[in-house]
């Protein structure tokens, strides 16, 4: 095997066994803040041979990227891979992002959401190692975890080690939706046999890709999880320190994104373009408020409340009775591949209620409950 990830055996442990064990720079009682896999990395002593870091705007250790807190430690990275929105996170969501050049380290930025979103043989041989730190916001389909899995899978096929720094999910305090139905509805939007909202970290959910078999041909990836402290699963409202994409740009829509998220496929708008991205829902001059002030001249309908502390359907059902017949899903289908099956659609044209609804899915949440608790490491 290729120069393996080496960190302090504390690290390992905590990674393998619990997430008790601390360095002393850790176990202060006088601080809640959450210590993330990045941080808790440079705390101690590592070697990553050759690495790649996969990264975005959102891979910071304070003010400071995690990329160049790797070098300034002597690390030896030699190159980096960015997702979709591109590696300072400016690029639309499904723009096309070229490679290109980082101009404060002189690093290549190889694009995964450009020609190819897999690592290729090529893009990987002079590599050793791959460092993964970007921050989810536990929804299925944000496409950072489908970039994990190919990640995962070009160091599988070319025996290269991966670490995944964890982060907090600042949805993973429930698990909701509509479990995907993989044979029809795969794609980079849903990968997964995995609800909406998953309730999962993203060091979590890498640990479930390998041990289920999800990667190509049930190939097992070399797979270290970069844990955190003192991360709580059930803390409602979890403020990022970094928008985690352009359209994302607070707590409230991020909490409001798997409910809005699948507008996306409608004919109705979520704010992009305004102040208010996935806070607001539009159809021609039909809006839905869902901030907890009324946005002046953007519509008359008024929903004043503050994000909903799980995923919900109402948004969906009401903006559906107010668009006129026929005109509410796009006709590419793109609304069955978010929701992951075609059934919510007929649901919603049927007239059946949210109750009903949930109703359907409950038996698939139950088989992924039971998967999900094999893996989850913040218990």
């Amino acid at each position: 095997m290729k120069l393996c990830v080496h960190i302090l055996l504390v690290l390992l442990a905590a990674v393998t066994v619990s997430c008790h064990a601390q360095p002393a720079a850790v176990n202060q009682k006088t601080s809640s803040r959450v210590i993330t896999g990045a941080e808790y990395l440079l705390m101690t002593e590592f070697q990553l041979g050759r690495a790649a870091v996969v990264a975005n705007q959102t891979s910071v250790v304070g003010d400071i990227h995690l990329v160049d807190a790797l070098l300034s430690r002597g690390a030896n990275v030699v190159k980096i891979f960015c997702p979709e929105h591109g590696f300072r996170g400016t690029a639309a969501a499904g723009a096309h992002v070229d490679n290109s050049t980082d101009p404060k380290t002189g690093l290549p930025i190889i694009s995964l959401y450009g020609k190819n979103k897999k690592p290729t043989k090529e893009q990987l041989k002079d590599v050793d190692c791959v460092v993964f730190d970007l921050q989810d916001v536990g929804c299925r389909f944000y496409t950072y975890i489908s970039t994990l899995h190919y990640v995962m899978e070009a160091c599988a096929e070319n025996n290269i080690p991966l670490l995944v720094l964890d982060r907090p999910n600042p949805n993973g305090h429930y698990v909701d939706g509509p479990v995907l139905d993989t044979a029809r509805y795969r794609s980079f939007v849903g990968m997964h046999p995995v609800p909406i909202v998953y309730g999962m970290t993203i060091g979590e959910y890498a640990q479930m890709i390998n041990g289920e078999g999800w990667l190509k041909g049930g190939i097992k990836c070399d797979l270290t999880v970069g844990i955190m402290h003192r991360y709580k699963r059930d803390s409602v409202g979890y403020e990022l320190p970094v928008p985690p994409s352009p359209n994302l740009r607070n707590a409230h829509a991020i909490a409001l994104y798997p409910s809005l998220c699948l507008f996306e496929g409608t004919n109705c708008g979520v704010g992009r373009g305004t102040d208010w991205p996935f806070e607001i829902v539009t159809y021609g001059k039909d809006t839905l408020n869902l901030r907890q002030e009324i946005c002046g001249g953007l519509g008359s309908t008024s929903v004043a409340e503050p994000a909903p502390a799980a995923f919900s359907l109402k948004y969906l059902m009401t903006m559906y009775k107010r668009v006129p017949k026929g005109k509410f899903f796009l006709r590419n289908n793109f609304f069955d591949k978010l929701a992951g099956n075609g059934d919510l659609r007929k649901q919603l044209e049927k007239g059946m209620s949210e109750e009903e609804i949930r109703t359907t899915w409950q038996p698939a949440l139950d088989e992924f409950m039971k998967i999900r608790e094999k893996y989850l490491i913040y218990k």
